[in-house]
C-alpha cells in the first residue's frame, strides 16, 4: 500500500497570537524577511546588520506557524554555524527547533550519495577521503609519473591537489588553473590531466570519494535522475542557504535542485562581502539570484548595531566605488564618534611604533587587548609589528597568514646565518647543506666532520668532495665568505643571501613566489638591527610564532591582541582595529590591478576591514618600503584616493624633541 503525508498548511497569522513577538524584538526589514512565507526570496544583509539574529527567527517562526522542522532545510558553511543558529532558535521557541535538518552543503551531500549512490556505480558503503588522505592518494598515482619525467620539476602532491580542486570549485579546466596560478607547471598540463584522470579511476575502483566528489556527484545524480531529485526536493518544504555570497556555482546550483518542489528558497548574504574567489566563490551568484528565480522578494537590511556612524559612512563610501553591486546603504543610531584616521608613516619601523603606543594609550583608557585588531592582507605584512610587540611584552595572538618563524623558507635563511654567527653549528650546517642538490644526510654528515677537523667554511677545499656538487659548494663558500664581512651590516647580508637562495626556492617549493616576497619583507626588516648576531638573537629568544601563545598561557588577567589577516576576520568585530599596510600592490594586490573583477574583490576586503570596528578605525601605510631589491617609495591604496578629511582624518607623526636630538647625534 503507497503512502502520502499530508503536509499541514501555513496560514498567516495575527502577530498578537504568536508567542514570540516578532515584532517587537525585530526591525521593520528583519520583521519581513522573518514573516517571508512562500516564492524565492534573497535577504542582502549588510555587515553587523543582524543577519544571524534574522535567521534564527525566521526558523523560530516557520516551526511555530506548523511547519516541520524535518522539513525545514538549513545551510551553512560550517556545521558549528548551524549548530549555533538552531540551538539559539530552541532557546527562542523551544527544542522542536533542534530538529531542523541543518549543516553544510557537503554533509547534506554526503546524506544523499549514501542514500542513493547505486545510482553513481557506489557502493552505499562508499568512504571518504579526508585532505590528507587526498594528497597521500594523488602522491600513490603522482610516482609512477615523477619518475618518467626524472630531470624535470613536477608538482607535489599538495599542489596536485589543489590543482584539482581549484578545477572542481571554479568550474574551469586545469589548464587554466595551471596558467593562472601555476604557470611553472604548465609543460606539464597534460601529464597532470592524465595524472587527475588516474585519481579519478582510482577513486571509482575504491569506492572512495572526496570532498569535492560530494557536490559533483550529488549535483549529476539530481540533474540526471529526475525520481531522485523529486523525493529529494519534496521533503525540503523550505530551503535556507547563510553566506549566499561565498556559494561556487556547484553550491549555487545545488540550492536550487534541493529546492525544485516547493521553490521555498531563502538565501541570506552581503555581496559587499564577498571576499573568497580564491576558493571558487562566485559573488556573481548572489547578483543574479533575483534574476534566476522569478518573483523574487528583495530585502535589505541595513540597521548596523555594531559600528558608529562615521565609520559606516567611510564604509558606504568605500563600497560605492565597486562596478558591481546591490544598492544599498548602511545606517546606525549610534551617530557620534571619531572619525576613521589615516596615518601616514615613514616607514614600517614607524608604523609598528605608532600602533604600540596608541594601543597602550588605548589599554590605559579602558580598553582591553582583546577588544583590539591589527588586520592586515598578508601574514608576512605584520611581521614588523610582531617584533615591536615582543619587544613591549605586548601578547598577541596571530590568526591567519604563515607563521613566520615556522615557515620553512625563513628557516632556510637563518641557518645560513646562524652557520656564519657560530661555525660549529652542527644542526643548521645540515639544514644549509640538504638543500642542495645530490648531497643527502650521508654526506652532509661526512661534510660536517670535516669542517670541525679543520675550523673552515670553504667546503670547497675539502678533498672529499664529490664532483657532482662541487659547483653548488663553490658557489654556498663564496655567499659565506660574502656574508662574513657584512656580520654588522645585517640588511645587506640578507639581500645577498637571498639572491643566492632564489633559485634553491623556485625549485624547493611549488608556491615560490610567495615564500619570495616574505624574503623581500624579512631584507627590509633585517635593516633595523645592528649585526646578524643581534638578528640572531632576537629572533631565537622571542620567536614571533612562540611568544604570543606563551604569553596567553602565562598571562591569567589579560586576553591577547588580535593580529589577523583581513580574511580570517569576517565575521568577527572589535571595539577598535587597525589596518596596516594599505598600500598599492597590497590592497589592492598588485595581481589585480588589470582585472576590474578582482580589483572589486580587494575594495570589498577593504570594505570588510573597515567594517569589523565598533568605535574607532586607524588605517595607516609608510611612506617606504624596504626589500631585496633596496628601499623604494610607495603609494597609499588607491581606494583611499579624493577620501574628504571629514570622513578620513589624516594624523602626522612627529618625533619627540629629545628624539629629534638623538637622532642627529
Amino acid at each position: 500500500m503507497k503512502k502520502f503525508v499530508l503536509q499541514r498548511e501555513i496560514k498567516s497569522r495575527d502577530p498578537s497570537t504568536y508567542r514570540i513577538p516578532y515584532q517587537d524584538l525585530l526591525n521593520v526589514q528583519q520583521y519581513e524577511a522573518v514573516m517571508h512565507d512562500s516564492g524565492p526570496a534573497l535577504v542582502i544583509a549588510g555587515a553587523g546588520t543582524g543577519k544571524t539574529r534574522t535567521l534564527i527567527y525566521r526558523l523560530a517562526r516557520l516551526v511555530e506557524d506548523g511547519a516541520a522542522p524535518s522539513s525545514i532545510l538549513l545551510l551553512t558553511f560550517t556545521r558549528r554555524a548551524a549548530r549555533v543558529m538552531l540551538d539559539r532558535a530552541a532557546g527562542v521557541l523551544d527544542d522542536r527547533c533542534t530538529k531542523v535538518r541543518g549543516g553544510t552543503f557537503h554533509h547534506y551531500c554526503n546524506q544523499i550519495l549514501h542514500q542513493y549512490a547505486d545510482r553513481l556505480g557506489y557502493s552505499s558503503n562508499f568512504t571518504l577521503l579526508d585532505q590528507a588522505d587526498t594528497q597521500d592518494t594523488v602522491h600513490h598515482i603522482r610516482s609512477s609519473f615523477a619518475q618518467n619525467l626524472r630531470g624535470q620539476r613536477f608538482p607535489q602532491k599538495q599542489t596536485l591537489a589543489a590543482i584539482f580542486s581549484a578545477s572542481v570549485n571554479k568550474q574551469i579546466s586545469l589548464y587554466e588553473v595551471i596558467a593562472t596560478d601555476y604557470p611553472q607547471f604548465l609543460q606539464h598540463h597534460e601529464a597532470i590531466e592524465e595524472l587527475q584522470k588516474r585519481y579519478s579511476d582510482y577513486k571509482s575502483m575504491n569506492d572512495v570519494m572526496d570532498f569535492d566528489d560530494l557536490l559533483v556527484y550529488t549535483h549529476r545524480l539530481l540533474t540526471k535522475e529526475k525520481d531522485v531529485r523529486e523525493i529529494v526536493a519534496s521533503k525540503n518544504r523550505f530551503v535556507m542557504v547563510d553566506e549566499y555570497q561565498d556559494t561556487n556555482n556547484l553550491q549555487a546550483e545545488l540550492a536550487s535542485l534541493f529546492s525544485s518542489v516547493h521553490h521555498n528558497l531563502m538565501v541570506v548574504g552581503d555581496d559587499a562581502q564577498s571576499i573568497y574567489a580564491f576558493r571558487g566563490a562566485n559573488f556573481r551568484n548572489i547578483l543574479a539570484f533575483p534574476e534566476q528565480n522569478t518573483n523574487c522578494n528583495i530585502i535589505k537590511l541595513e540597521e548596523n548595531y555594531r559600528s558608529t556612524q562615521p565609520i559606516l559612512d567611510l564604509s558606504n563610501t568605500l563600497i560605492s566605488k565597486a562596478k558591481e553591486k546591490f544598492e544599498k546603504k548602511l545606517y546606525t543610531r549610534k551617530n557620534q564618534g571619531d572619525l576613521p584616521g589615516l596615518i601616514r608613516a615613514s616607514c614600517e619601523r614607524d608604523q609598528s611604533r605608532f600602533i604600540v603606543q596608541l594601543l597602550l594609550q588605548l589599554r590605559e583608557q579602558g580598553t582591553p587587548l582583546k577588544e583590539i585588531a591589527v588586520l592586515f592582507r598578508n601574514g608576512r605584512d605584520s611581521y614588523d609589528l610582531e617584533w615591536q610587540l615582543n619587544k613591549k611584552n605586548i601578547p598577541f595572538q596571530k590568526f591567519g597568514g604563515q607563521k613566520f618563524a615556522e615557515a620553512a623558507h625563513i628557516r632556510d635563511i637563518l641557518s645560513h646565518i646562524r652557520v656564519i654567527v657560530n661555525p660549529d653549528d652542527s644542526i643548521a650546517w645540515n639544514r644549509v647543506l640538504l638543500l642542495l642538490e645530490g648531497i643527502g644526510p650521508k654526506s652532509a654528515s661526512e661534510l660536517i666532520l670535516w669542517l670541525k677537523l679543520n675550523k673552515s667554511r670553504d667546503l670547497s677545499s675539502s678533498e672529499i668532495v664529490s664532483a657532482s656538487y662541487k659547483k653548488q659548494l663553490d658557489s654556498l663558500s663564496q655567499v659565506l665568505a660574502g656574508l662574513t664581512g657584512l656580520k654588522n651590516q645585517p640588511g645587506k647580508a640578507v639581500e645577498l643571501l637571498v639572491q643566492y637562495y632564489k633559485p634553491l626556492c623556485e625549485k624547493r617549493f611549488d608556491d615560490h613566489p610567495k615564500r619570495l616576497k616574505d624574503l623581500d619583507a624579512f631584507t627590509g626588516l633585517s635593516n633595523g638591527y645592528s649585526s646578524l648576531d643581534q638578528l640572531l638573537q632576537e629572533l631565537t629568544l622571542d620567536p614571533l610564532d612562540a611568544t604570543a601563545l606563551e604569553t596567553e598561557a602565562t598571562s591569567k588577567d589579560e586576553y591577547p591582541l588580535i593580529l589577523s589577516t583581513i580574511h580570517s576576520a569576517k565575521g568577527l568585530e572589535w571595539d577598535t582595529v587597525f589596518i596596516i599596510q594599505c598600500l598599492d600592490g597590497i590592497i589592492p594586490s598588485g595581481y589585480s590591478i588589470d582585472n576590474p573583477t578582482a580589483l572589486d574583490e580587494e575594495l570589498r576586503l577593504l570594505y570588510v576591514a573597515c567594517s569589523r570596528a565598533r568605535e574607532k578605525l586607524f588605517i595607516t601605510y609608510p611612506v617606504t618600503k624596504e626589500s631585496s631589491f633596496g628601499e623604494y617609495f610607495s603609494n597609499p591604496s588607491r581606494f583611499l584616493d579624493n577620501m574628504p578629511e571629514d570622513m578620513l582624518e589624516p594624523w602626522m607623526l612627529e618625533e619627540e624633541e629629545s628624539d629629534r636630538k638623538q637622532l642627529k647625534e
